[in-house]
């Protein structure tokens, strides 16, 4: 029987970065995951080829609609879907034989199978043949990731009732299709198919779209995604879809509680993800999972058990890949015996939509719960000259800081990359600037992220330059 010093089950973002750490930090290292290809859901089904397929079809898009104002002439555009997915699979493979390169570079055992405990220092790996192999572990890090999530009703057939899985490695380009959630996954996948000429409806539980994000950016979204033809349908409670075989037929009860149905293609669940431990064996371990299926944690990331961790999409917090690596990290650390530092308040979000949408800190709503005494700074993406220069000038850049401190609370924008933007605001409020300490800080310019400089002076005395 092999041993290890740390044995990680799930090879996602959180599971492979944690098990590069721990192998840099000295540990014999085994990496154990149940499919062939490494990288879990992000790589193979989730946020890598998702960006393959929204950059795709974005290039598309640009070409029907903007070129010819660019002054480029192109005749009988056509949007070829295969082509799409096949290089979608062309991005997964390559990022999936990086991962195995770094895994032997770092000289991480990768096992390949369901990890199970026998006990909290054993784990057994059963191979798709059914072979079984057992290891012995001093401690284990459960990396195992989220599936996709769906309530009564809308359980996915996986032929025309579909989640983000199928979306990805459609074969036809539906004239109309249906999205439950109106969140991250159904507004990222849903704007892959409109711009391709999809008719997209949405149907959200909420009173607003991406409910859990600052309602300045779900108003802006929706005004943004109208115009590309997204149609929407707030406070609608699904309440069951069938598919009738050449199309789904979805009911609801609207938000006066009226009977109301919607016909389509197909149907995209997208209500969530929710941890993925099937296959475990917790209870061996002396493990379980609460009502929520999170395995439950302390503050060092140790499950009750405390040789055993868990990171990522099985424990609390917002399920971003992220995060989990982040995780994975904190905890070879730990065991290592550093003092790492994770500052859970200042994990940004992002919406891969066009023009992207992105968060770190407080929202507005947060803060007027929680009482604190706060100013607002916000500043057009339409007043910079880059934008106009680029014809991209949707969106906008809030920013808000404590009232009394000026010391920055959250930033929230909706702009051409804004996912690499965002940045600026997490590392001035790791060191907890103010919003005159970005206002003072030189900007390039043209560039979209004079935006934030301006929403910081609109912060700072309502001394914003360009409005």
């Amino acid at each position: 029987m092999s041993s290890y010093d740390i044995t990680i089950i799930g090879s996602g973002p959180g599971g492979y970065v944690a098990a590069i750490r721990c192998a840099q930090l000295g540990m014999k290292t085994a990496l154990i995951e149940k499919y062939d290809t490494l990288g879990g859901t992000c790589l193979n089904v989730g946020c890598i080829p998702s960006k393959a397929l929204l950059d795709s079809s974005e290039h598309y898009h640009n070409a029907v609609h903007n070129f010819e104002e660019h002054g480029i002439v192109v005749k009988d555009v056509k949007a070829n879907l295969e082509q799409m997915i096949k290089r979608k699979s062309e991005v997964i493979a390559q990022t999936c034989a990086g991962i195995k390169f770094l895994m032997d570079k770092n000289k991480v055992d990768v096992l390949t199978g369901v990890g199970s405990f026998v006990d909290k220092n054993t784990i057994k790996v059963t191979d798709n043949s059914g072979a079984e192999t057992t290891i012995s572990t001093k401690n284990v890090i459960i990396a195992t990731g989220s599936k996709p999530n769906f309530f009564p009703g809308m359980e996915p057939d996986k032929k025309r009732i579909i989640t983000s899985t199928e979306a990805l490695k459609m074969t036809e380009i539906p004239k109309r299709m249906l999205v439950i959630g109106g969140g991250v996954i159904g507004l990222e996948l849903g704007s892959v198919y409109a711009r391709l000429g999809t008719e997209i409806e949405v149907i959200e539980f909420a009173n607003t779209i991406i409910p859990t994000m600052d309602a300045t950016l779900g108003k802006e979204l929706t005004r943004v995604l109208k115009k590309e033809g997204f149609k929407f349908n707030l406070e609608h409670k699904v309440q069951k879809v069938e598919n009738l075989g050449d199309k789904v037929v979805l009911t609801a009860l609207n938000k006066k509680d009226v009977e109301v149905t919607f016909e389509a293609d197909y149907c995209l669940v997208a209500v969530g993800r929710k941890p993925y431990t099937e296959g475990l064996n917790l209870e061996a371990a002396g493990l379980s999972v609460n009502n929520r299926g999170q395995i439950e944690v302390n503050d060092h990331l140790q499950t009750a058990v405390p040789n055993i961790y868990a990171i990522g999409d099985v424990v609390r917090g917002a399920m971003l890949a992220h995060k989990a690596e982040e995780e994975g990290v904190f905890v070879a650390e730990q065991i290592a015996g550093q003092k790492p530092h994770i500052n859970y308040g200042l994990i940004p979000g992002v919406v891969y939509t066009w023009p992207e949408v992105a968060a770190v800190g407080k929202t507005e709503e947060e803060l007027k719960a929680a009482g604190v005494e706060y100013k607002v700074g916000s500043f057009p993406i339409k007043a910079l000259g880059r934008a106009r220069a680029s014809m991209d000038t949707a969106g906008l850049v809030k920013i808000l800081a404590d009232k009394n401190t000026d010391e920055i609370l959250g930033v929230h924008m909706i702009a051409p990359r804004a996912a690499d933007l965002i940045m600026e605001a997490v590392t001035a409020m790791e060191y907890r600037a103010s919003a005159e300490d970005i206002a003072r800080i030189c900007h390039p310019h043209p560039t979209y992220s004079e935006a934030i400089k301006e929403a910081a002076l609109d912060a700072t005395d309502a001394r914003a330059l360009h409005v």
